[in-house]
């Protein structure tokens, strides 16, 4: 990585320790942009791109441009996107390990050290999308389903037991723990990383449809394929072009009688209508906290 060209890194002290981060307000103090007004997923983006600066997969040019974003501007420009983690479910999980396994099996064949494949970031494997229902309606249910679970899949748990024992950076829960959407809002998102001593804002990209809920909690984060996933996991960035932001005002308070589920597909009504496709979307205003 660069030895922070741009000057940002800056030093933050805390009761008992100081950590370091990338400040982003140092670029303007450059000329380099309006970074203060700009949206907060735009200053995500920016400042994975600033951490992660090496002159090959993330130049100068892709800070210069999110730090120059404008609203009403629509970019053109690739930017490579970085996240911090990864989570998959066991349908992508499983192949996405077996790749690995085989390239530590080639990596034996070349002569090589098949113990230095691993994941570059950390990655977090939920198994919930292979689970049956057999006994319901009944106080052992639980146990009974879980049991069956085991017997129907015993090769494959005992691959997937191999793989989080081989590989670093490798967590897998077992049957029975949560749904991965579930179990990435409520407890594998920190908000804030912390790696080398350095804080950043929790990103992820994820094999699930529902990957977005976490960004409820302020965490960037979106559904990718499975090969999107591998290569993130091997340290290649995502390349996207510098999305658009569209702000929704929320203002006021729901009414009596009317629940979160009806102001979201209020909101997706809203947001269809005026054809938001493809861009980020950020919500503001007093109704936030009502």
């Amino acid at each position: 990585m660069d030895q922070d060209k741009f000057g940002s890194k800056a030093h933050l002290k805390l009761s008992h320790t100081s950590v370091q981060f990338y400040k982003l307000e140092n670029l303007e103090k450059q000329g380099i942009g309006d970074v203060c007004r700009l949206p907060f997923s735009i200053k995500i983006l920016l400042e994975q791109a600033l951490r992660n600066l090496d002159h090959f997969q993330v130049n100068a040019d892709d800070i210069v441009a999110l730090a120059n974003w404008q609203p009403e501007q629509k970019s053109e420009k690739e930017i490579p996107f970085k996240p911090a983690r990864v989570i998959l479910q066991d349908l992508t999980g499983v192949p996405a390990l077996v790749d690995l396994a085989a390239l530590r099996t080639s990596m034996g064949q070349f002569g090589g050290n098949p113990a230095v494949i691993n994941p570059e970031i950390p990655v977090d494997l939920i198994i919930d999308h292979s689970i049956q229902v057999d006994a319901f309606g009944s106080p052992d249910a639980l146990q009974i389903n879980m049991e069956k679970e085991f017997q129907r899949n015993r090769e494959r748990y005992e691959f997937l037991k191999w793989g989080q024992k081989n590989f670093k950076n490798m967590r897998i829960f077992p049957p029975g723990v949560g749904i991965v959407h579930q179990v990435n809002l409520e407890s594998l998102a920190n908000v804030v990383q912390m790696r080398d001593n350095i804080c950043f804002s929790d990103t992820v990209v994820g094999t699930d449809s529902h990957t977005p809920m976490v960004n409820s909690l302020g965490v960037l984060g979106w559904g990718v394929g499975g090969i999107e996933a591998e290569s993130v996991m091997l340290g290649q960035p995502i390349y996207m072009q510098i999305p658009q932001v569209v702000g929704f005002k929320l203002t006021g308070k729901m009414n009596p009688g009317t629940t979160a589920t009806d102001l979201v597909f209020r909101i997706v009504q809203i947001l269809r209508d005026v054809g938001v496709v493809e861009k980020f979307v950020e919500f503001y205003g007093d109704g936030l906290s009502a």
